[in-house]
């Protein structure tokens, strides 16, 4: 009886922590950057570190950024790229606006990569 019991407790609880990541993910949502760019009302475009022009750097950045259920960046991630020009492009990324992004009709956050493409 107290193995069955054990057993009972373990599927409840493990009932209630699925549930709980579920409602979780129901509170995020993944875009595209194109999703992204559509529901951009203010972008900053990063300014070309002046090392890096120097230095005669170029290529491509990639961050992740998560914006709130208000349309404002939360938080910016490198994810690939020179780190100076990166720098440069999570700068930029901060200071974006966003239309909410909804989920079943509630504004939710949204997680998304960006590019960034630098040439001289």
């Amino acid at each position: 009886m107290k193995r069955n019991l054990t057993l009972y407790a373990i599927s409840i609880f493990g009932a209630a922590a699925l549930l709980a990541g579920s409602a979780m993910a129901a509170d995020e949502v993944h875009v595209t950057q194109s999703e992204a760019i559509r529901q951009a009302t203010s972008k900053v475009e990063p300014e070309y570190p002046a090392i890096a022009k120097q230095l005669h750097l170029a290529g491509s950045v990639q961050v992740e950024a998560t914006i709130n259920e208000n349309g404002q960046v939360e938080s910016v991630k490198p994810l690939t790229g020179n780190a100076v020009l990166m720098n440069a492009a999570v700068a930029a990324l901060k200071r974006w606006k966003f239309n909410p992004f909804t989920a079943d009709g509630k504004p939710v956050r949204a997680i998304t990569d960006m590019s960034f493409k630098f040439s001289m």
